[in-house]
């Protein structure tokens, strides 16, 4: 049996679990197990791990997964509200978004082949994150949400609507957003979100089954395949507005919210 290594050590993760066994990785969000946001810090070690990558190419696959009881419940939204009170301009919450389409763009434009293993609860940018992975598993138990139009902001996390539009097509997506309606494992299937379903305890065999062929491929045509796929897709997204994301957030949120007057106020 390969003894597992972590070359990836010397960078001192706070929110990730990174562990490499020969040429694949596993990075784990929420190591502690109680958080399940995407919060700045797990955004500064995904930046950290993927421009390590740039000089890794002994690294052919990068499974993505969660510690947690959920895969992730999207972003943290007290960290925007905390930035915005720190900062009123927005800026800072510029700044934190802004880290999100980094993350993004570095899961798409990697060399290495990118697994998410989907489990539990998979909400908001949980959803965008996943999607920039080349392919994705979840369990059947697995449920999903978009519920940023019901929150009161755009959808704008990581540049993650033009992907999904692409991958996902635009119907179902428009639906998905517009309504925030959840849906299971079952319809991200079927709508492309999802590669493959397995029950939980079989969720390891799926991925693994995708691994062990993928480390028989050739390194450069897997690389030069994926980077192939991904300008294709990019074809589909050439008024791609991904880089405004940050500024649509950060400008909603900081948005004055309307006061109710003294008549609604009293039901009158």
């Amino acid at each position: 049996m390969t003894e597992m290594t972590n070359d990836f050590a010397d960078f001192p993760y706070k929110a990730l679990s990174v562990d490499q066994k020969g040429p694949v990785i596993q990075v784990r969000l929420n190591p502690s197990g109680q958080d399940s946001t995407l919060n700045n810090a797990a955004l500064d070690d995904l930046i950290a791990l993927l421009n390590s990558l740039h000089e890794r190419p002994d690294v052919q696959v990068l499974v993505l997964s969660s510690l947690g009881d959920d895969f992730c419940l999207g972003a943290d939204r007290d960290e925007y509200q905390a930035a915005l009170a720190g900062d009123p301009t927005g800026t800072a919450t510029r700044r934190i978004v802004d880290k999100a389409y980094r993350v993004c763009d570095a899961l798409e434009n990697t060399h290495a082949v990118t697994i998410a293993r989907l489990h539990g609860r998979v909400v908001g940018a949980g959803i965008a994150l996943a999607s920039f992975c080349d392919l994705r598993a979840g369990a059947d138990t697995c449920r999903f949400r978009m519920p940023e139009v019901g929150l009161g902001i755009p959808p704008a996390w990581g540049g993650a609507m033009g992907r999904l539009v692409a991958e996902n097509g635009a119907a179902r997506i428009r639906e998905l957003m517009l309504t925030c309606e959840p849906f299971d494992a079952a319809t991200a299937h079927r709508i492309g979100l999802l590669h493959k379903v397995a029950p939980l305890d079989e969720l390891d065999t799926v991925v693994d089954a995708w691994v062990r062929p993928l480390l028989r491929r050739s390194p450069e045509a897997l690389t030069l395949t994926k980077r192939m796929l991904a300008g294709y897709a990019r074809a589909d997204r050439t008024a791609d507005v991904a880089l405004l994301d940050a500024h649509l957030l950060a400008a909603q949120l900081s948005r004055p919210r309307p006061q109710p007057s003294a008549a609604s106020a009293s039901g009158s």
